[in-house]
This record gives C-alpha cells, structure tokens and sequence, in this order.
C-alpha cells in the first residue's frame, strides 16, 4: 500500500491561511490502513484546525468528507460532492490522489495534509515498513521475494557489501535503530527455498531508465 504520514499541523495551517471555507477530504484506501488519511483522521484534522483558529475573529468553516479513493476520477466525479462556497480542498491522500483532485477540480487549490512516504506493508500493529520503490524492473523472482531496491541503503543488487555485521546494516548505528541487512534476509530465505544457486549468479548493473529516465510512467490495457 502507499504510506504517508500527516505534515506538521504548523504547515497545515500555514498553507490554507487565506482560505474562509475549507474541504477536509479523506481518502479511504491506502492511507486510511496506514491510519494518516481515512474518515477518522480527516475529522481529527479538521478538529485540530478549529482549535488552533480559534482565536480568530472569523474563523475558517471546515467541512469533512471522504470519498474511497481519491486517485480515480470516477470515485470523484461520482460520489464527491463539494459544498458550495468552497474556496480550498484539503486533501488526505497521496500525491497521486491530491494531483487527481487538482485535475478534476482546476478552479480550486487543493492542497496536501500528508506527505507520500513509500510503498509498504504492515509487519506488526501500529509498524508500516517499506517494501517496494515502484522501479518498473522487478527482480524479486531471484532474491527471495525480498527488494534490495527499496530495502538496502546502497541499492545493491550483489551482496551483501562490507558494512554489515552480524546480519545488522551499518546504517543502524546512525539511525539509532536496528536495520537488518536485507542481503543476509535475502541469503536466509534462499537457504529455505533451496535456490541458492540464484544467489551465486552476478547481477548486471540496475537499468535506472525503467523508473526516472523516461518521464512519468504510464500503463495501458487495450480493450480486447
């Protein structure tokens, strides 16, 4: 799923400051899991603006909505009513989700409350870890089903490299928490599958083109 954390409420404000009716809009899906951008969150958000306007003269007017999901035009344009007078959406969904929004609606600013941080997965209550940078070029069929794209600090796709000790990344001294190697994961779960022959074999240099040099990507499926 797509994870993104919530701004600094700071920013938030901020950045509809000159806004006197405001659309706090939800998004349903991803985010929501992530608890950063679902129904609850955008009433807690829109709560948190009221108390900290609330020493204005004429405080802005917050309206909360969420719709599920903010990256298809068709959720938007079917099911999103937007209240009139508005001068500005709020937007708790991801990138893609906020510049769908700004297409559908191009007399409105629409404005981000979160940052899109990864694509991840939940390990355990309350811990999103990453697990994929969308590269276009997946190689998970000979490592184990485990990224060293989006999961080793240096991107490596033949390791492990000097810096891991005891199956720990060396990063984990900087960050302050433990951080395994993924290379060692990659060897342990090779092991099991009996494949380690894939591990033994050189991989060529990554082809980077397939994620940034070629513009935004796109996919389309012909009608049959």
């Amino acid at each position: 799923m797509i994870v993104g954390s919530q701004k600094p409420l700071e920013e938030i404000v901020a950045s509809i400051s000159t806004y006197r009716q405001v659309l706090v809009l939800g998004c349903g899906t991803c985010v929501s899991v992530c608890l950063t951008g679902g129904e609850r969150q955008a009433r807690a958000l829109a709560d948190s603006l009221i108390h900290a306007n609330r020493n204005e003269t004429c405080p802005p007017v917050f309206n909360v909505n969420t719709i599920e999901r903010q990256c298809e035009r068709d959720w938007i344009t079917n099911f999103l009513e937007v209240p009139d007078h508005t001068e500005a959406i709020l937007s708790l969904a991801c990138g893609a989700g906020v510049q769908t929004l700004a297409d559908v609606f191009q007399e409105l600013p629409v404005i981000p409350a979160l940052n899109t941080t990864f694509l991840g997965a939940l390990d355990e209550p309350g811990v999103w870890n990453e697990k994929c940078r969308g590269c276009g070029d997946c190689i998970l069929s000979s490592t184990g089903g485990i990224c060293p794209v989006a999961r080793c600090a240096k991107k490596l796709f033949n390791g492990p490299c000097g810096g891991s000790v005891r199956g720990r990344c060396e990063i984990s001294t900087v960050i302050g928490r433990d951080v395994d190697c993924v290379w060692q994961l990659i060897i342990e779960r090779l092991v099991k599958l009996d494949k380690m022959d894939d591990y033994h074999k050189i991989r060529s240099p990554k082809d980077w083109s397939c994620e940034i040099a070629t513009g935004p990507r796109r996919l389309v499926h012909s009608s049959t």
